[in-house]
């Protein structure tokens, strides 16, 4: 099962920020570490080309964030110090997603460690996320493959208003989000599918919301490829996601959702999202959960 990953996602932030950058390198050293992935399934990418950034966003918006001009509200919206790294940062993550849609279109499953930045818009960011990578490979995809029907399907405790305004008109795209209601965005973006759990929803009450209603999204709209945001912020530790699972309850979701999309033979492209764990390395460990749940179903289904 293909990877993807570059050692450039890493950004280095100031002490005290509240974004866990050091989590993409740390689940990948315990997806190596614990005999789950090996090196030569781990592929290094590069920077997107600026091509698939204009496809999405404003030229000038690139151009703010490539020379790092953004004004002060523009930076406070997206919550992240604008240095000259983080033009770089943001378009490897772009590359790792399309790759690994591409991958997952080729082989069933792949994996990016990283992505699922759902809250960029066309002309900004916000929320942490500066490129919207899952709208660019979308793009790309359907460049390749004009008639492609994806499906975006959306498990971050928070809803993706950037990929549902960027891809909203399209009929060949079923967004799919289930999040807290009354949690940031304050301002939601209505998608094809939203559903709204209460605050601090715990993991029985989640699990029987998120399974029924997917199924019917998926009774309504055939993918050709699912696009899988996971995210971490769900669990009851997390700072921001103001839900209340469990470890086993993420590893319920993760495991129901891989299966079906695989038994049923709909590639996935699994993203990593969003996760604000108050322990240390917590957020690291669920994501690592999650590709271990993929590599496991890929090899059970392997040739299906």
């Amino acid at each position: 099962m293909r990877c993807f990953y570059s050692q450039d996602l890493e950004l280095k932030l100031p002490s005290g920020h509240p974004f866990p950058m050091e989590k993409f390198r740390i689940s990948k050293d315990m997806l190596l570490d614990g005999g789950i992935l090996r090196p030569e399934e781990i592929v290094e990418v590069k920077v997107a080309d600026s091509h698939l950034l204009k496809a999405v966003h404003d030229t000038a918006y690139i151009e703010r964030i490539y020379s790092g001009l953004l004004d002060r509200k523009e930076q406070i919206q997206l919550g992240l110090p604008v240095t000259p790294e983080l033009y770089g940062r943001s378009a490897t993550e772009v590359e790792a997603t399309r790759q690994t849609c591409h991958a997952a279109l080729a082989e069933g499953v792949a994996v990016c460690l990283a992505g699922g930045t759902h809250h960029a818009f066309r002309e900004h960011g916000e929320g942490y996320c500066v490129f919207n990578d899952v709208a660019i490979a979308i793009r790309d995809l359907q460049d390749k493959r004009p008639g492609i029907k994806v499906m975006v399907v959306d498990t971050d405790a928070h809803q993706g208003n950037g990929t549902a305004a960027l891809l909203g008109n399209d009929p060949r795209v079923f967004t799919y989000s289930i999040h807290v209601g009354k949690n940031y965005p304050t301002q939601k973006i209505a998608g094809s599918m939203d559903v709204e759990t209460v605050r601090y929803v715990e993991g029985e009450m989640y699990l029987k919301q998120l399974f029924s209603t997917l199924a019917a999204a998926l009774d309504t709209f055939a993918p050709d490829l699912v696009i899988w945001i996971a995210g971490a912020d769900n669990h009851r530790n997390d700072r921001f996601g103001q839900m209340h699972l469990s470890v086993k309850d993420l590893q319920k979701r993760d495991e129901v959702l891989l299966r079906s999309f695989i038994r049923n033979r709909v590639p996935v492209a699994v993203l990593y999202g969003g996760g604000y764990n108050r322990q240390p390395d917590f957020t690291a460990k669920i994501h690592r959960n999650t590709v271990a749940t993929a590599k496991k179903l890929a090899g059970e289904y392997r040739g299906l």
